[in-house]
């Protein structure tokens, strides 16, 4: 089983970033023939509403740089002193170089740092997180820079309402750093690949390389266009799957950390939509204000930086605003993960608009 414990390691800061342009759902009336109340549902119901998206030739790295460098100006951290760079992320510039490599000249970074990429979505910031600790605690490093960001928005057919009028983009970067007092992190990291065509980009890579039949566009039974070049998710599948596993998930990861729900401050899971949180959060018998779910409605499902800037949102402009919390996330792979920590000592940014 893939749960570890830590005592070493320390949450230093925590920068997010999102991109200026705002698309309503309101505006997007036609993808539902014009129902209006449909829209007044779904925005009830899903939490669907407002998200930030990139504009042309902005991507998942420009935003990083940008939470990356603010989070170096608050904390005023010396640069020489990162060792380590993960960079989460499914939509990087390249299939090569790493968006890792190429960040880190941006940044200017010492040559002495072990930097690389990891091609995981929504659960994608917890698992970088248990990286950069067991780098830390392995002694292999003393300042892992984790960032976390997507641009799904350019991912998805703008005429398949499945897709479009959920995911929003934003980059975010972390500091996890080697500490001599005593604080206990506690992850857990799971994996069920049987279901990876539930949320799934066909098209693009070596398997199905693009290419004008990959570009045909097909209408679903629910009206829904896309082509094999467009991310597809199975809604259905996917809240099933997260009902199924995140309950559990929870339980197994304040079970390993010897926590109850009463000695956590916050849980902070995915923002996939209110739907599926207010659901988990129900089910583990949660109270509703130690876990946000108005983020989705206010930027979006923004993948890997979800949990990153439900964070910043909530916690935004100070430090020691939380001791324990959880993170949660889960989504593409399939794969879910869960961690126990403290953020006692963090800085936390709010959330900035460039």
């Amino acid at each position: 089983m893939a749960t570890t414990s830590f005592g070493r390691a320390i949450i230093r800061g925590l920068a997010t970033v999102v991109p200026p342009e705002i698309k309503c759902i309101d505006d997007e009336v036609h993808l539902y023939g014009g129902n209006e109340k449909q829209i007044s549902r779904i925005k009830k119901a899903i939490g669907l509403d407002k998200r930030h998206v990139v504009s042309e030739g902005v991507t998942s790295l420009d935003l990083c740089e940008a939470a990356a460098l603010k989070l170096f100006g608050e904390l005023d951290i010396d640069k020489s002193l990162i060792d380590g760079v993960i960079f989460v992320t499914q939509t990087p510039d390249h299939f090569q170089p790493s968006n890792a490599a190429i960040l880190h000249g941006k940044l200017g970074l010492s040559n002495s740092v072990a930097a690389f990429d990891v091609s995981l979505g929504c659960s994608g910031y917890v698992y970088g997180l248990w990286l950069a600790h067991m780098m830390v605690e392995a002694g292999g490093c003393n300042n892992v820079l984790v960032l976390a960001g997507d641009t799904l928005s350019q991912c998805v057919n703008p005429q398949d309402r499945s897709t479009a009028p959920l995911f929003g983009d934003a980059g975010s970067a972390t500091l996890v750093s080697a500490t001599k007092e005593s604080s206990s992190s506690y992850f857990s990291l799971h994996t069920d690949g049987s279901g990876s065509e539930h949320i799934i980009q066909p098209a693009g890579g070596f398997r199905t390389p693009y290419s004008e039949e990959t570009q045909q566009e097909t209408v679903d039974e629910e009206g829904n266009r896309r082509s094999l070049n467009d991310l597809y998710m199975n809604g259905g599948e996917v809240f099933n799957f997260a009902i199924k596993t995140e309950p559990k998930a929870i339980e197994e990861i304040l079970e390993l950390s010897g926590k109850s729900m009463e000695d956590v401050d916050f849980l902070f899971f995915h923002q996939a939509n209110q739907y599926i949180i207010s659901n988990i959060v129900r089910r583990i018998k949660a109270p509703k204000e130690k876990a946000p779910s108005d983020i989705v409605n206010l930027y979006g499902n923004q993948s890997s930086a979800s949990i990153p800037c439900a964070i910043s949102h909530t916690l935004g402009g100070e430090r020691g605003c939380a001791n324990d919390v959880v993170l949660s996330g889960f989504g593409v792979g399939l794969s879910w993960a869960s961690a126990v920590l403290s953020l006692k000592n963090a800085y936390i940014s709010e959330v900035e608009v460039l």
